[in-house]
């Protein structure tokens, strides 16, 4: 029983991972995007964000090879189990894929907003790995504990750039009031989407990896991570 238990949590845990790494990396393109143009001579910055970019393409086939090695696909999650997703929605009031991104390169507020949000989602992230490296389930899977501390190592190069270019240009540090949205959208998905999904007992799996529709990356050479010895 316990062990069914801790199958379908990690189950579910890993598919909501893997859809937030993809739906990382890909955002990540329009993030570049408006760096680039917003401050093109600020090489470092540019270069950081790039390394996230990498950082979450490399998480995201982490979990792939995960779920390989246990022989099937994720379970089909959407937009509602992302934290950036939900994030940008309150913040800007659109999807990440509508979201206008010469408006945000045009707009010092808008540039600046986006920066906070990464910066909080960022830091949310770091958070929740530290308390799921000691999950007793997490703790079972010897790939899985590997795949998290990886993460926990990359995850604070994500959020510093943008915290110091903030800083550098003498803008606002994230506010209460976002930083109080951020701590709703986190309590959201572990209160109440995550027991649903956990309780739903027919949930559908991906029939294709995510980044298979991704012409960049479709010819690029997967990750393999080292199985455990």
């Amino acid at each position: 029983m316990l062990r069914s238990l801790s199958n379908r949590y990690l189950d579910l845990l890993g598919s909501i991972y893997i859809y937030n790494e993809h739906r990382g990396y890909t955002a990540i393109d329009r993030v570049l995007e408006a760096v680039r143009a917003v401050a093109p001579d600020d090489h470092r910055f540019i270069a950081a964000v790039e390394k996230h970019r990498a950082d979450e393409r490399k998480h995201y086939l982490m979990f792939r090879r995960w779920f390989e090695m246990r022989g099937t696909m994720p379970l089909l999650v959407d937009r509602t189990c992302g934290h950036i997703d939900r994030f940008v929605e309150i913040m800007f009031g659109q999807r990440i894929d509508e979201l206008d991104t010469q408006a945000i390169i045009a707009s010092d507020a808008q540039f600046e907003k986006l920066c906070r949000v990464i910066s909080l989602t960022e830091q949310r992230g770091h958070q929740q790995v530290k308390i799921l490296l000691d999950h007793p389930f997490v703790k079972s899977d010897r790939t899985l504990m590997k795949i998290f501390r990886i993460i926990e190592q990359d995850e604070p190069s994500h959020w510093q750039p943008y915290d110091a270019w903030l800083r550098a240009h003498d803008r606002a540090a994230p506010r209460w009031w976002e930083r109080a949205v951020d701590h709703f959208i986190h309590s959201e998905l572990l209160f109440l989407k995550l027991p649903a999904l956990f309780l739903t007992p027919r949930l559908r799996r991906r029939t294709d990896w995510a980044d298979s529709a991704d012409p960049a990356e479709r010819l690029a050479t997967p990750f393999t991570l080292a199985t455990p010895g």
